[in-house]
């Protein structure tokens, strides 16, 4: 013997309905489900927010080859003398330091506190050989310069090569 167990329709209501797709917070829906999807997968993504420290301070640095020196002078804004570090390793310069930066304001109705920290290591390769105990560096308002003048050797073999017209 066969029983069959009898179906219920239901009756579809005829209202408008909204599609995902058109619904205002949808787009932020997905972006978010994607964040989310991509820091659980560990994949890296424009500036992986949630993992490392958020710091803007990059050291910007130009050097200039002239006669008889190279100078290179590096905009350090915010960062105390004591916390730079100038060395020549072989044939460049590195320049590194820190950046320590604490705001607080008080009031009556609140507290606010921000601090910041940055870190920069710039490694330089120089053009030519420079005479080491004569190299000097200064710092001042903010901007680093350091002077190196040339091995002698370097400047004994500079010679001036004449272009002709071909």
């Amino acid at each position: 013997m066969t029983t069959s167990t009898p179906v219920k329709e239901t009756k579809k209501e005829s209202t408008a309905v909204t599609t995902r797709k058109s619904h205002p917070f949808h787009a932020l829906q997905e972006e978010m489900n994607h964040l989310f999807d991509e820091f659980k997968s560990g994949l890296p993504f424009a500036r992986n927010f949630w993992l490392e420290p958020v710091s803007d301070f990059n050291a910007k640095v130009d050097m200039k080859d002239s006669e008889k020196t190279i100078e290179v002078t590096a905009e350090l804004p915010g960062v105390e003398m004591k916390d730079i570090e100038v060395k020549v390793e072989g044939n460049a310069l590195s320049i590194k330091g820190e950046k320590h930066s604490e705001k607080e304001e008080k009031d009556k109705n609140y507290y606010r506190m921000e601090r910041s920290y940055g870190s920069f290591y710039r490694l330089l390769p120089l053009p030519c050989t420079v005479e080491k105990d004569g190299i000097e560096a200064s710092y001042k308002d903010g901007v680093l310069k350091v002077v190196m003048p040339k091995a002698k050797e370097v400047l004994a073999n500079g010679k001036k090569i004449e272009v002709k017209a071909g």
